[in-house]
């Protein structure tokens, strides 16, 4: 089983380009929140771990996750209103955000009691490793399960609007990767960070994807090995939940070659590694292709789903 743990939000996102004053549309979203939807649509065991608000949004959000075969038994609730995002779309679609998180249900996430033997796999990221005090919480929960041998993947996906000091968040940022078993992240985000791919593998992760948009994607691993894929073609609606679907692709793929395990990464050839890369860059194609955080279900892709095809 994977275990996805961040933020469940509501996307606000606007009905006519970049328009200021076109009317909103709420969207369930939150980038932790969208990784566990599009491993449930895969067909993956996955479970979510959050805090999420009693709220009308909230309660839409749970009943969301199952219906995409999500596990809710690891979702704390609680009465705090739910975290909003307000996406703004430039001309080719990509998405930038203005969050409202002032006293919302997934900032007061604590640390759950271990997680069932049966978890392989841990997602973390994004805002809930930023907002205090559940960003504390949701890091002791990364340390302790890559303690006793989790599979722990880190999407840092910076929002740097909410990082308050950026000196001290990349200072964190390094402490994390002991425990990391796979880094992604965007080029923005490793520009961001320090752009220091082989800095971060010899600090701990067995490697690293970075997302380069329509150019593709690229992996570095520890032993020295680099290998990238080009980008699919899509007309492209929107780019909100791309990212996320890469993350979900990327696990659900090396859950299916018994990859999820301490060390495995070491062993992976350069051609298993294209064929990884394909898949999550057919899939986030899919997602872009439509109106919101929309992630494929599997039968939408062709191949590349195991081992073998």
């Amino acid at each position: 089983m994977i275990v996805v743990a961040g933020e469940a939000l509501i996307d606000l996102v606007p009905q006519s380009g970049g328009d200021a004053l076109a009317p909103l549309l709420p969207a369930r979203g939150g980038g932790p929140y969208n990784t566990a939807v599009a491993l449930g649509r895969l067909g993956a065991e996955v479970s979510f771990c959050s805090r999420v608000s009693t709220d009308a949004f909230g309660t839409s959000l749970v009943a969301r996750l199952g219906e995409e075969g999500v596990r809710t038994e690891l979702v704390q609730r609680g009465p705090e209103p739910t975290t909003l995002a307000l996406a703004a779309l430039d001309a080719t679609g990509s998405a930038s955000y203005t969050f409202y998180v002032n006293g919302s249900a997934d900032r007061l996430f604590v640390l759950p009691p271990q997680l069932p033997d049966a978890v392989e796999a841990l997602a973390v990221g994004t805002c809930s490793l930023v907002l205090e005090p559940g960003a504390s919480a949701y890091e002791a929960l990364m340390r302790r399960e890559a303690g006793r041998g989790v599979f722990v993947l880190l999407d840092p996906n910076i929002r740097a609007g909410l990082i308050e000091d950026p000196a001290a968040y990349r200072e964190r940022f390094w402490r994390w990767l002991p425990s990391v078993s796979l880094l992604k992240l965007s080029e923005e985000d490793a520009q961001w960070l320090g752009a220091d791919v082989r800095g971060w593998l010899a600090a701990g992760p067995g490697a690293v994807v970075l997302t380069r948009g329509g150019d593709g994607l690229s992996v570095y691993t520890r032993g020295g090995g680099e290998w990238s894929v080009a980008g699919e073609k899509a007309e492209v609606i929107d780019t909100i939940g791309a990212g996320d679907t890469v993350n979900a692709a990327l696990l659900h793929a090396l859950g299916e070659r018994k990859l999820l395990g301490a060390g495995a990464l070491d062993g992976v050839s350069g051609q298993e590694w294209r064929e990884i890369l394909r898949f999550a860059a057919r899939a986030a194609a899919v997602t872009c292709s439509r109106a919101g955080a929309e992630p494929p279900c599997v039968g939408e892709l062709e191949e590349g789903v195991t081992a073998g095809e």
